[in-house]
């Protein structure tokens, strides 16, 4: 297994941890969908691994959900943030093996000459822009200077100046076709979310998440049991609702009787999360699905069928942290 090929499947793995997951899953597709076909990697693993690898963003903070979840909870969300560190990495590890694995043994893999020391520099040199642009926009986010949109905004400009002028690779005609390209994609994907958030009322009407509470509550008088059932509650729940819904209707109706159990809270958030990153791949409403598939231009089950391995690598995942608790709970409490 090349270098090359390692640092390909970590970028893409890793890309989401401080941007949001839908952009990350988009912008890495564009460039790495055709690159790793071109190279001889099974498209459903190329498809699955962009798709499982935009999640990550959601438990490595900062995320969103943890946000959230912390401020319904009433719980330290800096706490919620290291113990989602542990959890993360873990994860990371999972994909990066399983994608490394495939790709050598079941993946077609086609190796290439290495590239020579002037390639590498005229290509580093001609990279370099884009980098320090990267590390600006980074940078502007942690600092506080600058809100996540803000910050968007002035990449966005930036990003312009450099592929229009500096570089010169960038056309009118190909920022008309980017923009479209943008807008069927944005468009999509807020149809989806939109249908979601109109099913997910109805349910909340009908009162099914405190039903089913109520049933976990008398029904389940383990700890085990009760993250099995919680677990396939959470999953079927992930193929409606989309990543905050979940976080806001099911938190309130599940974690008191998860804390009644000896279930930490901070542990249970991190737990949460993970299963919603589950909801994240998985149709009807798995919107990295659909970001995948649009940049892809590919059929809504390859990429379903390709998610598949790193869905179970995700619920292997949450036995590993319901057996060695201090992955997440370490940090934020021992470290």
């Amino acid at each position: 297994m090349s270098f090359c090929h390692a640092s390909r499947v970590f970028t893409s793995l890793t890309a989401g941890w401080s941007f949001a997951r839908l952009p990350t899953a988009a912008t890495i597709g564009t460039v790495a969908i055709p690159e790793m076909i071109s190279r001889g990697y099974e498209r459903r693993f190329v498809y699955g691994l962009l798709a499982a690898g935009g999640t990550l963003g959601i438990l490595i903070p900062p995320s969103i959900p943890m946000i959230v979840y912390g401020f319904v909870t009433e719980q330290s969300v800096i706490a919620l943030f290291l113990a989602g560190i542990g959890p993360g990495i873990l994860l990371v590890v999972l994909f990066i093996a399983f994608a490394m694995i495939h790709a050598r043994w079941f993946g077609g893999y086609r190796s290439e000459p290495a590239a020579s020391v002037d390639e590498r520099l005229r290509s580093s040199l001609r990279a370099l822009p884009s980098v320090v642009l990267a590390v600006f926009v980074i940078g502007v986010i942690y600092s506080g200077i600058a809100t996540p949109t803000e910050a968007a905004a002035i990449g966005f400009a930036v990003a312009l100046v450099i592929t229009g002028v500096v570089l010169r690779s960038l056309s009118w005609q190909g920022l008309k076709e980017a923009a479209y390209d943008s807008m069927v994609t944005t468009v999509a994907i807020l149809l989806i979310v939109a249908g979601a958030k109109v099913f997910g009322k109805a349910i909340t009407l009908y009162r099914l998440p405190q039903e089913i509470s109520m049933f976990i509550g008398q029904n389940i008088d383990t700890p085990l049991a009760f993250i099995l059932v919680v677990s396939v509650v959470l999953l079927i729940m992930g193929l409606v609702f989309e990543a905050l819904s979940m976080v806001l209707i099911m938190t309130p109706v599940l974690l008191p009787a998860a804390m009644a159990l000896g279930f930490d809270p901070i542990w249970f958030g991190v737990y949460m999360v993970v299963m919603v990153e589950c909801a994240l791949i998985t149709p009807p409403v798995g919107l990295n699905l659909y970001v995948i598939q649009s940049v892809a231009k590919s059929s809504l089950s390859d990429v379903s069928r390709g998610v598949l391995p790193f869905l179970a690598l995700m619920l292997l995942s949450v036995a590993i942290l319901y057996i060695w608790t201090d992955l997440a709970l370490y940090i934020p409490f021992k470290f």
